[in-house]
């Protein structure tokens, strides 16, 4: 869960993954829980923000059936493919979902 004030200390965040929802033509429920899975795990630090959205924003995708590749994700939010690889599972799991096993 996150605070309303987690919102706003995030604003530009959550702008640039609502920017990347848009580009790969996910509907509203999607950017939605994209914002919702990135606000309860964001971290402190600046620098591990664009990774965590980018793997919510994957995350999000599994969760409402709009799935996108690893890599369209990845170059939506300009990070690697791998950063996202390394971080969705934990995300889906912490919202209490079970990751497939493919």
């Amino acid at each position: 869960m996150y605070r309303a004030s987690d919102r706003v200390d995030n604003e530009a965040w959550i702008e640039l993954l609502e920017e990347a929802c848009v580009s790969l033509d996910l509907d509203e429920e999607t950017r939605s829980t994209a914002v919702d899975l990135f606000l309860s795990r964001a971290p402190d630090d600046d620098r591990g923000k664009r990774v965590a959205a980018a793997a919510s924003l994957y995350a999000a995708g599994l969760i409402r059936g709009e799935e996108r590749s690893q890599s369209a994700v990845a170059d939506a939010m300009d990070v690697s493919r791998l950063s996202v690889q390394q971080r969705w599972k934990p995300i889906l799991e912490d919202a209490g979902f079970s990751p497939p096993s493919w």
